[in-house]
């Protein structure tokens, strides 16, 4: 009965050594151990990790690669323009070791290195490179995460820029923008086809002016497109050359009305002219005419011109 209880005993012993010196690592994590407060240099694999009760403690690490957003970091451009920047950094723990005894929190650690690191490189960006050209700035932004992690024991496996806030003026301004780009290709491409079809249809008049036939033939042909369309419409050929005739002639009387307008204000100017004249030298003569004194009587011979007196009418 003693010997049973000994056995049990020591069975119980063996049970609680073993549930105190052995630990389970799962396959994404790795166990780092710490003796009496110095780690180790062997870190513990996927599976059963036995330890010494009391004298070690163990740490799992996730090696797993971790998706860390950024939030959203305010900034101004290298020409001068606010925007909201977030993005997005996969990285996971390359050297346990360093990850747990290097840094206290590298997850947090990691985070406020990526924003201080975004808004660095939205202060060195431009505006288009930041909407068209985001690779560089990737590129640029994994170099300056990567300074620090690899002490940490971290590798960056990628940084990728989300979204780009823009204000809404900006967004405005860019609609413009982009409205009156789309614009101008379509008028050159209208002008373009414009240039094209007057080429061609100055090569057709040549053909047509060397052949008056064609243009004849070209003419009935508009006639029977547009009477097979079964409609209302009467089409009337009229010569070109009857209405360059009447546009001269219209020109010619319109020149003739014109001239002889002028010749009629000149005629008239002069005989106004002349009218003026012929009272200036009436004028003339009365002026020199003398005044006789009143009561006075003249003979013939003293009243000059021959001027019979008053009483005498």
């Amino acid at each position: 009965m003693i010997v049973v209880g000994a056995v049990v005993a020591l069975l119980v012993v063996l049970a609680l050594y073993a549930g105190l010196s052995v630990r389970m690592v799962q396959q994404y994590q790795r166990g780092v151990v710490f003796r009496f407060g110095r780690v180790l240099d062997e870190v513990r694999g996927p599976g059963l990790a036995r330890i010494m009760p009391v004298a070690d403690r163990m740490r799992r690490v996730n090696v797993q690669i971790v998706t860390m957003p950024i939030p959203a970091q305010e900034g101004i451009t290298r020409d001068n323009v606010t925007v909201r920047v977030d993005a997005v950094v996969y990285f996971k723990v390359l050297d346990p070791v360093k990850a747990i005894v290097n840094v206290q929190d590298y997850t947090f650690a990691m985070s406020q290195v990526a924003q201080t690191s975004l808004r660095s490189i939205i202060g060195k960006s431009e505006l288009d490179d930041l909407l068209a050209n985001r690779e560089p700035i990737n590129q640029g932004l994994e170099l300056m995460l990567d300074s620090p992690a690899l002490g940490w024991g971290i590798q960056i496996d990628r940084v990728e820029i989300k979204d780009v806030a823009l204000p809404e003026s900006m967004k405005r301004s860019m609609a413009r923008q982009a409205e009156a780009d789309r614009e101008r290709r379509a008028r050159i491409i209208t002008a373009d086809g414009e240039f094209q079809a007057s080429a061609r249809l100055s090569e057709a008049a040549k053909v047509m002016s060397a052949t008056p036939a064609a243009l004849q033939l070209r003419l009935l042909q508009t006639v029977v497109e547009v009477a097979a369309e079964k409609n209302s419409t009467l089409v009337l050929p009229f010569p070109v050359e009857l209405l360059r005739f009447l546009e001269s002639s219209t020109e010619r009387a319109t020149a003739q009305a014109a001239e002889a307008t002028r010749v009629a204000e000149a005629v008239a100017a002069e005989s106004g002219s002349g009218t003026q004249a012929a009272d200036g030298e009436r004028d003339v003569e009365q002026l020199e005419l003398p005044q006789a004194a009143p009561g006075t009587e003249l003979d013939g011979a003293e009243r000059p011109f021959g001027v019979a007196p008053p009483h005498a009418a």
